[in-house]
């Protein structure tokens, strides 16, 4: 494996991501709406809970929803004062699935441009003369977008922690952010699944014209996620660990077959036609 031409393949991309504002500006705002604005919204949960919030909010639906819950997640909210529920459940549990969204999001405007992109500023060809294997390349696509989305998530995801906590530190009074479950999930879950959503939109990227066209093939990635997450806000399902390592085998075996399937069908001369 040519791993010298990878490598500059992979920094290339970087360069170029850094340097394209319709990339980082995107990338900047649902970030920052995500890891900073949603967290600090938490600090307004006392006064949605004592009815200050009007008839935008009605508190008998978030307490009807807390009744429903799972004895063991029941438990875990036991001794909590109805402010305390609120936060933690929308703190903990309630965006639990935006965080597989968001590097998603990401991910997907990352290796929507990794062809489609290149061909748009007219160095594809430059770039498929490269002395890589189709396979190579490929991967070194893949890596490109993976890599950019697992470090930006982690850096949102300590935001998300401090900025959660700092928020609810008047009702909660401690540091209970995060728990099992979300390590699981940002150790397990999201790195397959952004994964998975990445070799979609990189085979996307590969056959369309442009990057509008491959972000359009590409969005229907994101829709298994926002499933989770409207189950979730309704409760007809609640993560937990058990729910968080099964989702991430089922990602990992799917990106794992996706990425197999990939590597074994792209082909330079199929990107010069197209």
């Amino acid at each position: 494996m040519n791993t010298r031409a990878m490598a500059a393949i992979i920094k290339k991309d970087l360069k170029v991501i850094r340097q394209n504002k319709g990339v980082v500006v995107p990338i900047i705002i649902i970030s920052l709406v995500f890891f900073v604005v949603m967290p600090g919204l938490s600090a307004l949960i006392p006064s949605v809970v004592n009815g200050v919030g009007g008839d935008l909010f009605d508190i008998s639906d978030i307490e009807k929803l807390i009744a429903k819950m799972p004895p063991g997640l029941q438990q875990e909210l036991s001794g909590l004062n109805m402010s305390q529920k609120v936060t933690k459940y929308f703190l903990v549990y309630m965006m639990a699935p935006m965080l597989m969204l968001i590097p998603i999001l990401v991910a997907s405007t990352i290796a929507a441009d990794s062809f489609a992109g290149e061909k748009e500023r007219k160095t594809i060809e430059a770039l498929l003369y490269t002395p890589t294997t189709d396979r190579e390349l490929f991967v070194a696509k893949l890596l490109s977008a993976w890599l950019t989305a697992i470090a930006l998530t982690l850096a949102g995801f300590g935001l998300y922690i401090v900025v959660g906590n700092m928020a609810a530190w008047p009702q909660m009074q401690r540091i209970f952010f995060p728990n099992a479950m979300w390590l699981v999930l940002i150790i397990w879950v999201v790195p397959a699944v952004v994964g998975l959503g990445i070799s979609v939109m990189v085979l996307a990227s590969a056959r369309a014209q442009g990057v509008q066209d491959a972000t359009q093939v590409g969005a229907i990635v994101t829709l298994p996620i926002i499933g989770l997450f409207y189950m979730q806000v309704t409760g007809a399902m609640y993560f937990n660990i058990f729910i968080m390592f099964l989702l991430g085998l089922v990602a990992w075996l799917l990106t794992g077959l996706l990425i197999w399937l990939g590597s074994r069908s792209f082909q330079r001369k199929r990107i010069l036609a197209s």
